[in-house]
């Protein structure tokens, strides 16, 4: 159950990645120039800093996510309760139980619509810290390796690529060669110690919300 609720969190949060470009030519590239892919949303969260700071942000969000569960369970049992006892109920409990349906949900509408963009907004931080230090990382490497272009494939359609165009695997390599230290945890007890938090919680620059 608590999986199934991280994902809807993680549906409303995937808004993509901004096209990333390395390199110091402009416009197309020229015939001949090397041309590389790199998938930046994917290179990011397979990175150990993405991947820790995505479990972070999961422990960081499971106790909204539990509060959002147990009031969804309750608007499921009024719900079922009057429809079982639609016949025996007085039009007064009726109405009473009405009205405690209707505030219920929409206290859960708004708990969910808030957590989905706290989320994402956090989200969205996290890639974009991590996606600043990958662009010199894509930089670098393709410096290295004499690329004129490197296009983000999940920004920009990309219909064929010839083998070893796609350095998105030598990207993850380089960029935890050069930012140590920041190892996911694989114990599940690590993963329990965020739930002390106060708030459960991919990457274009997030609107503000309003309030």
């Amino acid at each position: 159950m608590r999986n199934r609720s991280f994902a809807i969190f993680m549906a409303f949060a995937l808004a993509g990645c901004p096209i990333l470009f390395a390199g110091q030519t402009s416009g197309a590239p020229a015939a001949g120039a090397k041309v590389a892919v790199i998938n930046i949303q994917e290179a990011i969260l397979s990175t150990a800093e993405g991947k820790k700071a995505m479990q972070d942000l999961q422990n960081k969000y499971m106790p909204r996510q539990e509060e959002i569960q147990r009031r969804q369970q309750e608007v499921q049992q009024i719900q079922e309760q009057l429809q079982k006892q639609l016949t025996t109920l007085s039009e007064d409990e009726q109405r009473r139980m009405s009205r405690e349906l209707q505030d219920k949900q929409k206290i859960l509408r708004r708990m969910t619509e808030d957590a989905q963009a706290d989320f994402q907004n956090d989200r969205e931080d996290l890639m974009r810290t991590i996606g600043q230090k990958m662009v010199k990382v894509i930089d670098e490497y393709a410096s290295r390796n004499g690329y004129s272009l490197v296009i983000d494939a999940g920004q920009v359609p990309v219909y064929y690529a010839g083998a070893g165009v796609n350095i998105t695997p030598e990207i993850i390599k380089m960029y935890d060669s050069v930012n140590p230290g920041q190892q996911a945890s694989s114990t599940s007890g690590g993963a329990r110690e965020g739930q002390s938090s106060a708030a459960h919680g991919s990457a274009k620059t997030p609107a503000k919300r309003k309030r």
